[in-house]
């Protein structure tokens, strides 16, 4: 009889040291929640040449955006552009150029969002302005001066193109595409400038938090 109450009581205690460590151990569970929307923010810059009245142009660039659940992107973009067009101004000496810029909303689906490489297609709405400058400006200050300015005009503009992301890291994002500027009708002195529709091809970094969750989470047993 004895031996029987020893072995319940070495049983009992047993079971409650079991049951003592379950409560001391991990009581949540992980699992990965695919349904999850996952946020992201990111500034970037990026570098395009093109043609501008088939002469050479560059187009330097920064965005700050939105990405939601990495497969769509929002925000705004705002391009510097500056073209050596070497016109002929009213002494007949060839040194004016073409300086400017523009912005607005930016929006680019993405493809392929949780592969190493994507493919994106974004769209830039808004609108800028530009000028016939003197290149001759005072080049040691690296200042405009109003005088320099010979006529200038406002445009709207739609330019959409299409990109190669890829994926370094959740921080880190390199980009590489083509893209076409649509514009509104110019009216210039003493260009030949009506539009600066033409294509544009280019690279970029994004730096920013892309996955700022990592879609992991615990659940309560």
């Amino acid at each position: 009889m004895k031996n029987n109450q020893n072995r319940l009581i070495l049983a009992l205690i047993v079971a409650f040291g079991f049951i003592g460590n379950a409560q001391d151990s991990e009581e949540y569970i992980e699992f990965n929640d695919r349904k999850n929307v996952v946020h992201g923010v990111y500034l970037g810059l990026t570098m395009h040449y093109g043609k501008m009245n088939n002469k050479d142009t560059y187009f330097p660039s920064f965005k700050v955006a939105y990405v939601a659940n990495r497969k769509v992107e929002v925000g705004f973009v705002g391009t510097f552009f500056y073209s050596q067009q070497n016109y002929y101004n009213t002494t007949n000496q060839i040194n004016e150029d073409i300086v400017g810029g523009y912005g607005g909303l930016h929006i680019e689906p993405i493809l392929f969002s949780k592969s190493i490489v994507n493919i994106s297609f974004p769209v830039l709405i808004g609108g800028g302005g530009l000028a016939v400058i003197d290149s001759n400006f005072d080049h040691e200050n690296e200042e405009f001066d109003e005088n320099d300015f010979d006529e200038a005009d406002a445009f709207a503009i739609i330019e959409p193109g299409i990109n190669l992301l890829f994926n370094v890291s959740r921080f880190l994002q390199f980009e590489a595409g083509v893209k076409y500027r649509f514009s509104s009708d110019l009216d210039l002195q003493p260009t030949n400038l009506k539009r600066i529709n033409g294509f544009s091809a280019g690279i970029g970094i994004k730096v920013g938090v892309f996955n700022m969750g990592r879609n992991r989470y615990k659940k309560k047993l």
